[in-house]
């Protein structure tokens, strides 16, 4: 009896904990997304997008205000990192095709780290170009549907670059509304969705693979164990595959 109570609780222990590293990351990557955008507009929201973008994107994973406050006074001074994006290729098990995108003050380091995570898990990494030609980068806005008309906001999307449209739901299940546009629309739709009064819950760039590999199981679970394994690395912020 004993034995399967402590079984039980090490597993909820587990599954707090992979909880609270998950919101560890997600409040880092939020972070490095502000710093960026304050070095590269200013501690304003009013005239940055990008940050405005980000403290959108700090409420979605829930970070404390004093938190987002405290990241843009660091950001502002000359004493904080500089961190730059980077995206890494290759190839995992079985051939899937594998984009990550870093934000890192110390790019040697984070390419050895994503190197040594390809290498241990049955993938290798390639050259830049090597494997982007079967995705397409995407601006991606998750919007909180209430009061919303999805058909009538459709089409008054269409001029700021609307690529497609769909239902989307949070971790917690609430539902959300799903804007893409292309890479190059992705200035146009913020303003836009802006405009219109639209709550945006959470808004990015993504990597959408053009055709989609089938795996069986296990294959899969080798495939995901090294997304896995990457998504451990601190300075990686996502990492697409052309998975099913």
């Amino acid at each position: 009896m004993s034995t399967e109570m402590g079984r039980i609780f090490e597993t909820r222990k587990a599954t707090m904990f992979a909880r609270w590293d998950k919101m560890a990351k997600a409040f880092s990557r939020v972070a490095k997304e502000i710093t960026i955008a304050v070095k590269a507009g200013g501690p304003d929201p009013d005239g940055n997008p990008a940050l405005r973008r980000a403290i959108q994107n700090a409420r979605a994973v829930n970070m404390p205000k004093d938190k987002v406050a405290g990241a843009i006074k660091r950001a502002h001074s000359k004493d904080t990192a500089n961190y730059e994006e980077v995206i890494y290729e290759g190839y995992g098990p079985h051939g899937i095709a594998i984009m990550v995108v870093a934000a890192t003050d110390n790019p040697t380091r984070t390419v050895a780290n994503v190197r040594v995570a390809f290498n241990k898990n049955g993938g290798n990494m390639g050259n830049s170009g090597s494997v982007a030609f079967g995705f397409r980068r995407v601006g991606v806005f998750k919007l909180d549907p209430k009061g919303l008309d999805a058909e009538e906001l459709e089409l008054e999307l269409i001029d700021a670059g609307l690529d497609e449209m769909g239902e989307g739901q949070t971790d917690k299940g609430d539902p959300l509304l799903i804007v893409r546009c292309e890479f190059e629309s992705f200035g146009e739709m913020q303003s836009a969705l802006e405009q219109k009064g639209v709550t945006v819950v959470e808004s990015g760039l993504e990597f959408i693979a053009n055709t989609l590999t089938k795996l069986d199981e296990q294959q899969a679970t080798e495939v995901l164990k090294l997304v896995d394994a990457m998504e451990q690395d601190e300075d990686v912020n996502h990492v697409f595959h052309n998975l099913e």
